[in-house]
């Protein structure tokens, strides 16, 4: 029996065995395979002979192997993605402040971009739309006809009404026509661009009443072209291009008065542009059967394309967008170089104040000039050919009769009188009170000279700017002109804000400082044509919330006697919801009249230059940080892309 129970157990033991080995055969068959729809048969299969903690651990055995397997190959598969498309996509990666920078001036080592936008071709008037000249009706030539629309859309504009712009129009405008049309068009007031005038004004009216669809589809276009020609490579970082869209054709206005307003701007052509690029980037093409000017590989310049335009021969770029790395790196140079004046100002200021008691004149007049540029945040000026354009000054190039000195004005003692065009031809006046040795000095200057004489005879712009170089490297008029704006627009908001204020007298308290910075820096501009009657609207819904609130407060009153009578819990909410309503609407009430205060402060003032080229943005960020004033109540969201890096660095503690 033993001998029996012997063999009957090693029968059992083999069979075992057997059964183990083909259930490890089948195990290795199935875990190469990743389909969960075989395990769990398999799963089914086993189960039949084996025991519940067998199947358990080959489960577990399976899954772990799969699991690995999976993941190997997922792992290989990122590797090899990595790899090959890594290059392509390279350009997505946002750059850093601290990368490292190139030197001797290089900008960059690639650039591809696919060149400008031109402006689209002229089409001609409609045969119903028709010009008459000395009330008879005249067909223009193509030429002549594209700069006669160019008049006849601005015709409502008091530019057109201007003797300068009107004369400058004729004389471009005769250039363009034929010998025909020049023999009888010889006078402006005989032309009648009426009808070409409401042509237009009703295209416009029917651009805006363009159903949502037609808008959309302009709008999908607009966007296609800007995702072809909006963007470039610059060395791995896709970046936004500024103005990639060349001006269109049409009449020169100027700024302030200028002399060359109304002549013809003229269409930019691709035999007028110069491409940048690098070498070993794909060019951009020029549109079929044209050809660029140029193309070029200057990688010590950041722009991408240039023109020479024809009214003052100066040459145009299309630039990266403000929001690039290369222009926030330039910005934010800027800053700290006007940063860098504010620790040696003072023994600058001493040493001018020295100077003006020298022996020397040339020193003498180097130093009030330097003076002016300091206090009154005068720029320079450039020297200029004789006719090249419009007769426009800086502090060097002031001329006797741009000076009146008063002894004694409006209570005040030695005021110097300025009187002159600025940049742009924007008039330049202001009545200010000196120190009395920079008044003699001025007397000094002024001796013997006639009207037309130069003020400061032995002083030019390179005098002066070798000379600022001297006192600091990298010193420049504008570094003056940057940091008297900033450092005056943290004086102001220090001494105009509190943290009590709400939001919208905060931000009156912030545009008062900017005034102050945009009055200093003389950036003017004419009254909106649409002012007074904005003004006459805001008044309106002032009016109307003053009545509003009177009624709410008759209405608090009302609910506070009936709550005295009822003593009920009714009543005393309905109190308190009245007090809360008197409350809203003199917050709204409040924040109209800040509005129209506003408005009225910043009628003749342009605060947009100041802000965007003067003022270290770091003042305003730490400003909206430190006060929680929300930055978009201060910045738009282009200006916010601009400024970006300011954003990031400054902290509510900045100080300028």
């Amino acid at each position: 029996d033993s001998h029996k129970h012997k063999d009957k157990y090693k029968d059992k033991e083999h069979k075992h065995k057997d059964h183990k080995k083909d259930k490890e055969r089948e195990k290795s068959k199935y875990s190469n395979r990743y389909d969960v729809t075989v395990i769990h048969a398999y799963g089914r299969h086993i189960g039949a002979d084996s025991s519940s903690s067998d199947l358990f651990g080959d489960m577990v055995q399976i899954t772990n192997a799969l699991v690995l397997a999976l993941c190997t190959a997922v792992l290989v598969a990122c590797v090899g993605m990595l790899v090959y498309i890594l290059p392509s996509l390279c350009f997505f990666i946002p750059f850093r402040w601290e990368e490292e920078r190139y030197t001797d001036g290089v900008k960059w080592k690639f650039l591809e971009h696919k060149g400008p936008v031109f402006a689209p071709p002229y089409e001609p008037l409609p045969s119903n739309v028709k010009f008459y000249y000395d009330g008879k009706y005249m067909k223009l030539s193509p030429g002549a006809e594209e700069v006669a629309t160019f008049f006849a859309k601005m015709l409502d504009h008091e530019y057109t009404t201007k003797d300068v712009f009107r004369k400058n129009f004729f004389k471009d405008w005769r250039k363009e026509m034929t010998s025909e049309e020049k023999s009888k068009l010889t006078d402006l007031n005989k032309c009648d661009f009426s009808e070409m005038s409401e042509y237009f004004k009703a295209q416009s009216e029917a651009r805006k009443a363009m159903t949502k669809e037609e808008k959309l589809k302009i709008k999908m276009e607009n966007e296609r072209i800007l995702q072809e020609y909006g963007f470039c490579v610059m060395d791995n970082h896709k970046e936004r291009i500024a103005n990639f869209r060349i001006e269109p054709p049409g009449l020169f206005r100027g700024r302030g008065d200028h002399p060359k307003m109304g002549m013809l701007k003229r269409r930019i052509r691709p035999e007028d542009i110069i491409i940048n690029c690098s070498k070993d980037s794909k060019h951009p093409k020029p549109p079929p059967g044209t050809k660029w000017k140029e193309v070029r590989h200057d990688n010590k310049v950041t722009w991408l394309v240039s023109w020479t335009e024809n009214i003052q021969g100066s040459i145009k770029y299309i630039m990266l967008n403000p929001s690039s790395r290369i222009k926030g790196e330039k910005d934010w140079q800027k800053y700290e170089m006007a940063r860098r004046l504010k620790k040696c100002v003072d023994r600058i200021r001493a040493q001018y104040r020295e100077d003006w008691k020298s022996k020397e004149m040339r020193i003498r007049q180097r130093a009030v000039a330097l003076y002016f540029i300091d206090k009154l945040a005068l720029r320079a000026g450039n020297e200029k050919e004789e006719g090249e354009t419009a007769d426009t000054v800086g502090c060097c190039s002031l001329r006797v009769e741009h000076l009146t000195l008063h002894q004694e004005m409006d209570g005040q003692e030695y005021v110097v009188e300025f009187d002159f065009l600025g940049k742009d031809s924007i008039r330049y006046y202001n009545k200010v009170p000196v120190e009395k040795r920079v008044f003699k000095n001025l007397q000094l200057f002024m001796e013997d000279k006639e009207p037309e004489d130069d003020l400061f005879d032995r002083l030019n712009t390179s005098i002066l700017n070798k000379h600022l170089q001297e006192l600091m490297d990298g010193l420049t008029a504008k570094v003056f002109r940057t940091y008297n704006a900033s450092i005056t627009l943290q004086q102001q908001l220090n001494e105009l804000t509190t943290s009590e204020d709400n939001v919208p007298a905060k931000i009156l308290s912030y545009n008062r400082a900017n005034r102050a910075v945009a009055i200093l820096c003389n950036h003017q501009r004419a009254p909106p044509k649409t002012f007074e009657k904005s003004m006459q609207n805001l008044q309106t819904k002032i009016d109307a919330k003053k009545e509003q609130l009177a009624d709410a407060k008759r209405e608090l009153k009302s609910a506070k006697a009936d709550a005295k009578v009822r003593r009920d819990e009714k009543s005393k909410k309905a109190v308190e919801s009245k007090k809360k309503a008197v409350q809203r609407i003199e917050e709204q009430l409040m924040k109209l009249e800040v509005q129209a205060t506003d408005r009225e402060e910043n009628k003749q003032i342009a605060l947009g230059t100041s802000k965007l080229n003067y003022l270290d943005p770091r003042i305003s960020v730490a400003w909206c940080k430190k006060l929680g004033v929300p930055i978009e109540k201060i910045y738009n969201k282009t200006q916010r892309e601009k400024f970006a890096w300011a954003i990031d660095m400054a902290e509510k503690d900045y100080e300028f």
